[in-house]
């Protein structure tokens, strides 16, 4: 839960535009501090960009892990909140629906997500880290869903 990775693209001319991606770091050693770290920058980039909607990738019960999705739910809620407080919708798609839309294959590794960003995008590279191209392809299957707003 050190880093999140967020989004943000325009489709208010019907044609995608990247206006940034990066993520937000937590320094903090304890998980309340982490917490706060993650909301307050989410919550900048919410006043940053103020988009019409929060696209989130859903939680799954069947983690490997069990401690990692406890601590994937609470940055999920601290986004949610900040979200919330903005009266920003958010909406969920699960990861399995986000790659397969993206790369025709549900079960799509960290690259081949990284490389449908860049085509997708027109970069000149690959999105670093994963985490960023992860969001872009959340932002972009709401987009490609056919849910519109200003950006997201």
């Amino acid at each position: 839960m050190n880093i999140t990775g967020y989004g943000v693209i325009d489709v208010s001319t019907g044609k995608v535009r990247l206006l940034e991606g990066g993520v937000v770091r937590s320094r903090a050693h304890d998980l309340s501090g982490r917490i706060l770290d993650i909301y307050n920058g989410v919550h900048d980039v919410i006043l940053s960009f103020k988009p019409d909607v929060l696209a989130l990738e859903e939680l799954y019960s069947l983690y490997k892990r069990p401690q990692t999705a406890i601590l994937m739910g609470h940055a999920r809620g601290a986004i949610c909140l900040a979200a919330a407080q903005s009266s920003i919708p958010v909406v969920p798609y699960a990861a399995t629906k986000i790659k397969k839309m993206l790369t025709g294959n549900g079960r799509a590794g960290k690259d081949q997500i990284q490389r449908a960003i860049q085509r997708e995008l027109g970069l000149e590279r690959y999105p670093e880290p994963p985490d960023v191209a992860d969001a872009l392809a959340i932002a972009l299957c709401h987009f490609y869903h056919g849910s519109f707003g200003k950006n997201f």
